[in-house]
């Protein structure tokens, strides 16, 4: 599947800010399934100073300076993708007890090393509570395709999907308490689920497809940016996405923007800046198919 995809961020401030410092992560990457065309990112204010990076993840990165004072922000990032996954065969994948197994051995430091997604991170902190729900879901010795793709389908059971209820620092505890929130908290409660019982699990922010197929529902999440889970299958199969809004493996209707181990790492836009009161922000995503 082939997509145009377009994705506007924008801030007004309640009073001139000057000296702002910003970091975006909103260009697509490419790999496992996913390849991207050129990507225009416009800012204004033009920014003084641009450069871009990769993170430790791979994720690409434009740092950003402006200067001048300046009573809002906008951002908008522009691109062509195509993406081809094919569906896996669930039933053939390791069992659960020995994917963990394999991960307990797991000592590899580098950026593509699991071993970096099965402890606490910043958003996601483990605790008997998320312990005792994922050994609950995942029956070891069931495939981990189909016990993860189950486990899928008893978050979206369990949790409501409800914008609003919860804010982007909201701690997967206080979600799971809740038992509600948006789709960046269904990912940090199964992420802390299955990081408890000793598989790795990572954050994943991206794009749904805007119009779904004729005769499917529309997904929720489409109309902002979405976030979903990639699980450690073992090192035959490695990283497979998960998600839990959803309750589907993600195929081509999911676009990957960046990886982490939580939303703390990929957030779209992170910032520092000086100016007083309450901003408004303003975010829009557009994922328009062009041929399959």
């Amino acid at each position: 599947m082939i997509y145009d995809l377009v994705l506007k961020i924008g801030y007004d401030y309640p009073s001139e800010v000057k000296d702002a410092r910003h970091i975006l992560r909103v260009r697509p990457r490419a790999g496992r399934g996913q390849e991207v065309g050129a990507t225009q990112v416009t800012i204004v204010p033009r920014p003084d100073e641009q450069t871009a990076e990769r993170d430790f993840f791979g994720n690409a990165l434009d740092h950003l300076l402006l200067l001048p004072p300046h009573a809002a922000l906008s951002v908008t990032m522009k691109t062509r993708v195509t993406v081809a996954r094919a569906a896996p065969d669930l039933a053939k994948t390791p069992t659960v007890v020995a994917v963990r197994a394999t991960a307990a051995r797991l000592r590899d430091p580098g950026p593509g090393g699991a071993m970096h997604f099965l402890g606490p991170s910043r958003l996601v902190r483990l605790g008997e509570t998320f312990t005792a729900y994922g050994e609950e879901a995942m029956d070891d010795d069931a495939p981990i395709g189909e016990a993860l793709l189950a486990f899928s389908k008893r978050i979206k059971a369990d949790f409501k999907y409800a914008p609003g209820a919860t804010t982007v620092d909201t701690p997967a505890e206080e979600a799971f308490a809740r038992r509600e929130g948006v789709c960046q908290d269904f990912a940090h409660v199964m992420i802390a689920s299955l990081r408890g019982i000793g598989i790795p699990a990572a954050y994943v922010s991206g794009f749904l497809r805007t119009e779904p197929p004729k005769g499917r529902p529309r997904l929720e999440g489409a109309d902002a940016m979405h976030a979903w889970v990639d699980v450690w299958l073992g090192e035959e199969i490695g990283w497979m996405g998960f998600d839990p809004t959803n309750a589907m493996v993600t195929l081509d209707d999911h676009i990957v923007a960046a990886v982490g181990r939580d939303y703390s790492d990929v957030a779209p836009i992170d910032g520092v800046l000086i100016t007083a009161g309450p901003q408004k922000t303003r975010h829009s995503v557009d994922v328009v198919p062009v041929k399959a």
